[in-house]
């Protein structure tokens, strides 16, 4: 069994994310790593219960550690000082999709509210929305999509390094922030497409 940081982040979203009633996505996780940098890369998906096959409303996950956090990381754990602790860059991304058209940015923005998400006690900055239409050569209207992120820094302080039990408490509000967040986007009265799923009703 590997032991290391970064596996304990991993795992606690997973498990808040889950303790917040969300379900994740089928085949949307991913661990990667840069053979060229070094840096590590995890992404996950998460979407409300019972929601359709693609998902109305869905949150993405990503978290990456630099290959400099790896450098500190190695130097604490065989008992040096470094230079600065270990730090994982974090974005959220909450994703409304499968509309049958561009929604207004500010009626988006208004029902997330203007609270940005914390992890640690360090809110995330958001960024502007990215809207996205997407054309199916069967249809000729055209599917729409906006999406929202919050990007920030997961600074891994010494308490944490040496009881990685801690990093549950700091990632639980996250996910509650999340789970609250899916559940905004959901209420809003915005016309969708039917899912691709047949077994779903529409």
């Amino acid at each position: 069994m590997i032991d290391h940081i970064l596996l304990d982040v991993i795992g606690s979203i997973r498990e808040a994310l889950e303790a917040s009633l969300l379900e994740q996505q089928a085949v949307e996780e991913r661990f990667q790593v840069d053979v060229f940098l070094g840096d590590v890369s995890f992404e996950t998906s998460y979407s409300l219960p019972g929601e359709q096959s693609p998902p109305r409303v869905r949150a993405d996950v990503s978290l990456e550690w630099p290959t400099w956090s790896q450098s500190a990381y190695r130097s604490w754990s065989i008992g040096e000082s470094p230079a600065e602790r270990p730090e994982l860059v974090v974005e959220v991304a909450l994703r409304l999709q499968r509309l049958v058209a561009v929604p207004d940015p500010a009626v988006v923005l208004a029902a997330l509210g203007g609270v940005a998400p914390e992890i640690a006690g360090e809110p995330l900055e958001r960024t502007g929305p990215t809207i996205e239409q997407v054309y199916d050569a069967e249809h000729d209207a055209p599917s729409c999509a906006i999406e929202i992120a919050y990007q920030g820094t997961y600074h891994l302080d010494e308490s944490v390094l040496e009881e990685p039990s801690k990093v549950d408490g700091q990632i639980a509000g996250l996910a509650r922030w999340i789970a609250s967040g899916l559940v905004r986007l959901a209420d809003l009265d915005l016309a969708c497409l039917p899912a691709d799923d047949p077994e779903d009703g529409s």
